[in-house]
């Protein structure tokens, strides 16, 4: 097993990415949205300015995990599966990333990765995802789960991660919560420092 420190080698400088969340929603969680996106980064000459992943948010996939336990992607929006657009936008010099949730649900209502984060680590790193936003909805009874520490479960999916034989970016959606700033570093690659930001 390596280490968090170790997957830190994967930036020794600032990265910049582009989520689709505030863009489009769930409707931007589609292959179309993905590739479309990695071929702007590059006949636009972001990429060459430092743009090194394209990120899906929340609704890729199936609302109900499959019969062998496995996250599926929405073969409407994935009408050929996650790993043959990564294979794409590692071809283009690119990376690509996904969205997760700590908790039984994501906060869209789609599968989380509570009890299934080495089953679930395991399928991203056969798939080349090279990102992954592991969100903080429905740990517990309710959807923000009031009064739970964060440092207790963030680490079950950065064990998973770092088993999973493919070097993946964890990003910790944890809303800023419990002094992260204080233990964040040895847990995750990022963390949020706060929650939503929205525009008025």
């Amino acid at each position: 097993m390596g280490t968090i420190s170790d997957a830190f080698s994967l930036h020794k400088t600032n990265w910049l990415l582009f989520v689709f969340q505030n863009q489009g929603q769930c409707n931007a969680a589609s292959a179309t949205t993905a590739l479309n996106t990695a071929k702007a980064f590059v006949s636009l000459g972001l990429k060459d300015l430092g743009y090194t992943y394209v990120n899906i948010d929340d609704c890729w996939a199936n609302k109900a995990r499959g019969s062998n336990g496995n996250l599926v992607p929405d073969p409407s929006k994935w009408p050929n599966g996650i790993k043959a657009v990564t294979d794409q936008i590692h071809g283009m010099g690119l990376k690509m990333g996904l969205y997760g949730d700590a908790g039984r649900m994501t906060c869209a209502g789609y599968p989380g990765s509570q009890n299934y984060e080495v089953q679930d680590a395991k399928l991203l790193a056969s798939w080349g995802v090279d990102y992954w936003k592991h969100d903080n909805c429905y740990t517990g009874t309710g959807f923000n789960n009031p009064g739970a520490n964060t440092s207790t479960y963030y680490p079950k999916m950065r064990d998973a991660l770092l088993n999973s034989g493919y070097p993946i970016f964890y990003s910790m959606c944890q809303w800023g919560r419990d002094n992260v700033w204080t233990w964040g570093a040895s847990v995750g690659n990022s963390w949020r420092m706060s929650g939503t930001l929205n525009s008025r």
